[in-house]
């Protein structure tokens, strides 16, 4: 294996191989999913639901009211980050986050004093309207050029047959 003809040997042993810098693959990943609806919905998940979290001697004054607040502001959470890593359900997560920050509106301190709900909403906008990129390093096949030209265009309509008779219109 020393005199150079083991599977070390050859041209693809000379190379190093390409090494992806981090940010690389951070940029293909955010942009390969809906990122930033999906931050706006987990932030305005955790300001609606840290809000009511106060010390237990508020918390048992405050009673059962705290409870859907901490809730819906969880299943935001939930569905920003389910936008990120499942983005195939990122309608669900868009629609389900929009009802949940118009319901903490009214059930949840004015919806996180305003900030949450109008987060909410706009995050899940966002997750909704995504739509992925197609990739744009394969270039589109070309059907109508050869080495010698482009070819000329197909007719509108098929020629003819020969062996039939014209038709006759009036």
């Amino acid at each position: 294996m020393a005199d150079g003809t083991g599977p070390a040997a050859g041209p693809a042993a000379a190379r190093p191989r390409p090494r992806r810098h981090p940010w690389t693959a951070w940029r293909r990943w955010r942009k390969a999913r809906p990122f930033w609806g999906g931050l706006a919905t987990v932030l305005a998940g955790a300001e609606i639901s840290v809000i009511p979290l106060a010390p237990l001697k508020i918390m048992v004054h405050q009673g059962i009211a705290g409870i859907p607040s901490v809730l819906m502001g969880l299943v935001m959470v939930l569905m920003g980050l389910s936008a990120w890593f499942a983005p195939q359900y990122r309608t669900l997560a868009g629609v389900v986050t929009v009802m949940v920050a118009a319901a903490a509106l009214v059930m949840s301190n004015l919806g996180g004093f305003l900030f949450g709900t109008i987060l909410g909403v706009i995050g899940g906008g966002m997750v909704f309207a995504w739509q992925p990129q197609e990739p744009r390093d394969v270039p589109p096949a070309r059907h109508d050029v050869t080495p010698h030209g482009p070819h000329p265009a197909p007719p509108a309509h098929p020629p003819h047959p020969p062996h039939l008779p014209p038709k006759e219109t009036r």
